[in-house]
């Protein structure tokens, strides 16, 4: 059987499409690879949000078109955001490539992938489901088996148009999944053992129901336009997947982080207490430029009203530097935002243009050097919060997902509600990995907190036989 690798560049929702390449390759009967250099196909699942990431392609593809000419039946293809936004222009300016393929067109990889091997030319479909959206639900593996945590995409596309931003090309007018299939595929991975589910969208608040069966919660503004179905959504997963043990959403918008949203985080135990919430920049004349559709003071009104209703829910957020026309005076409103929110992570990214977006129009005016500065003032300010925080956790004890051995080896980790990674020594991988333990938190490190199982938790776990029992003779 042909084998094969996917390697993936970007974000959340790109890591869910490998996922699904991975189970529509499977179904074809490919295997995987033990590594890249072993595959007969290789799959580079692209992002084209920031322009570093094409960069990478770039490099990969060069690199791996000296692969190729030693081993001419290797099969190249690219998927993703780039894929969907170049098209034909990727296959001509880098003949290596045999396969381009928008997110829309993962399900066709495998008959693109035959079409090439019998040495057809290379294959290109970069074609939107704008008529019948599809969304390739996820395989859940046997119980005990399972992933701890999973993503659940619940929309695709965006209507935004914010001004820096190539998602609209790439993936195209915001679609909608319907409710009962969303309910249906965070059941099926509850019951295969996943402790929590992450629902996805480009801007996942705005979510509505294209069949219909969800209302607008009844606590809603019956005359905010930017109310939604995402909150109704939320309490129908609570209401009939009870055994799910947490629930988290990425990326939101903050206009429609709206009465109900708040009101649900209030009352939904499963939601976790912590939001990633895009602010972008934290001057009102930059967030006009970009389009933003909400201020500084509505940012920071609609946190307040989230923290009051959630008691100790932490923030992160996504912060563009150097946007063209950005003076210093915009940056330090940035800095001084992240500070006064008390983001406890910022994904900080240097501007740079995007083919097709309105900010081409605006230039590229802030030189490399002042971006690279402003955004390690950035980036000291969350730091600065998270030392803050991290030390407020010691002597407590937080509930923690094991996700896995931690880089030394010589612990488990794994993180809190709020998303804090914690390390936690007293336990094997083996026996904790997918769990929900407790864990005493004795030390705060940089980024993460160090802990041990509390003696509840360990006495939970399940006896693990160590040899052959012996029987007395009688």
């Amino acid at each position: 059987m042909p084998s094969y690798s996917v390697v993936t560049f970007g974000c959340q929702m790109n890591v869910h499409d490998s996922d699904r390449m991975h189970e529509v390759l499977r179904a074809a009967g490919y295997t995987e690879a033990p590594d890249v250099e072993a595959a007969d196909v290789i799959v580079l699942n692209t992002c084209s949000v920031r322009e570093k990431a094409e960069q990478k392609l770039r490099s990969e593809v060069g690199r791996l078109a000296v692969q190729k000419r030693r081993r001419p039946e290797l099969v190249l293809a690219v998927a993703g955001c780039v894929a969907q936004q170049e098209g034909e222009r990727l296959v001509a300016k880098m003949p290596a490539i045999d396969v381009v393929l928008g997110p829309d067109n993962i399900p066709e990889l495998p008959s693109l992938l035959a079409e090439v091997s019998t040495g057809g030319l290379p294959m290109v479909r970069t074609v939107f489901d704008l008529d019948a959206p599809r969304f390739l639900l996820a395989e859940p593996r046997l119980r005990g088996g399972a992933a701890p945590s999973a993503f659940v995409t619940i929309m695709k596309g965006c209507d935004e148009r914010c001004s820096f931003c190539i998602v609209p090309t790439t993936r195209g007018p915001e679609r909608y999944r319907p409710s009962g299939e969303i309910v249906e595929e965070i059941a099926r991975l509850v019951d295969a053992g996943t402790a929590e589910v992450t629902l996805l969208g480009q801007t996942v608040n705005s979510y509505r129901d294209p069949h219909g069966l969800l209302a607008v919660a009844p606590d809603a503004a019956p005359d905010d336009p930017d109310e939604s179905e995402f909150a109704a959504l939320l309490r129908e997963i609570a209401r009939r997947v009870p055994a799910l043990s947490r629930l988290r959403y990425t990326s939101p918008h903050p206009r429609h982080l709206t009465r109900s949203l708040i009101r649900a985080h209030a009352e939904l135990e499963v939601l976790c207490e912590h939001v990633h919430l895009p602010v972008q920049s934290g001057s009102d004349r930059v967030l006009r430029r970009m389009i933003r559709r909400t201020t500084r003071a509505e940012y920071l009104e609609r946190i307040a009203r989230l923290r009051a209703a959630r008691p100790g829910l932490t923030l992160s957020s996504d912060v563009i530097v150097g946007f063209p026309g950005e003076t210093e005076e915009d940056a330090e409103a940035t800095v001084s935002l992240v500070r006064e929110a008390g983001f406890v992570g910022v994904f900080g990214f240097k501007y740079s243009p995007r083919p097709g977006t309105p900010a081409l129009r605006l230039g590229d005016d802030v030189p490399e050097a002042e971006k690279a500065r402003r955004l390690a003032r950035v980036f000291e300010a969350s730091e600065a919060n998270l030392q803050a925080h991290l030390p407020t956790l010691v002597g407590r004890v937080e509930e923690v997902l094991i996700e896995g051995d931690s880089k030394s080896g010589a612990t488990v980790s794994g993180r809190t509600r709020r998303n804090e990674i914690v390390h936690v020594d007293g336990a094997s991988a083996l026996d904790v990995v997918g769990r929900l333990v407790d864990a005493s938190i004795t030390r705060a490190n940089k980024h993460s907190v160090a802990g041990v199982l509390t003696d509840r938790s360990r006495a939970s776990l399940p006896a693990r036989r160590r040899g052959p029992v012996s029987l007395p003779v009688l």
